[in-house]
């Protein structure tokens, strides 16, 4: 006795036979390959393009914050060269005029 499936699959192949003639089965497999790697090429571009946005994400706001201290340096005055985020944090905070609290 033929496994579960097997008589199906018999039946699908005799039609597709009927219906397209034995000539034209070696056509349908061939362009059925092709769609197939078409497929696959299109899902890995699609997997590499996200990975690429999935990155640029997560780098960007670091990347964002630390040209916003170095351009608010350079606007107050201060020379960038060199100096860690943190350093130029240092000296905006020294150059900005001192708020007294009205208490």
């Amino acid at each position: 006795m033929a496994p579960p499936g097997a008589m199906e699959i018999g039946l699908i192949v005799v039609a597709i036979i009927i219906l397209f003639g034995a000539s034209k089965i070696p056509e349908l497999a061939r362009s059925l390959g092709k769609a197939t790697g078409e497929f696959k090429k299109g899902k890995q571009e699609i997997e590499r393009e996200l990975t690429d946005v999935e990155k640029s994400i997560k780098e960007t706001p670091e990347e964002t914050k630390s040209s916003k201290v170095k351009q608010m340096a350079r606007d107050l005055g201060i020379s960038t060269e060199g100096k860690t985020e943190e350093q130029l944090l240092d000296e905006i905070q020294k150059k900005m005029p001192k708020v007294k609290s009205e208490t």
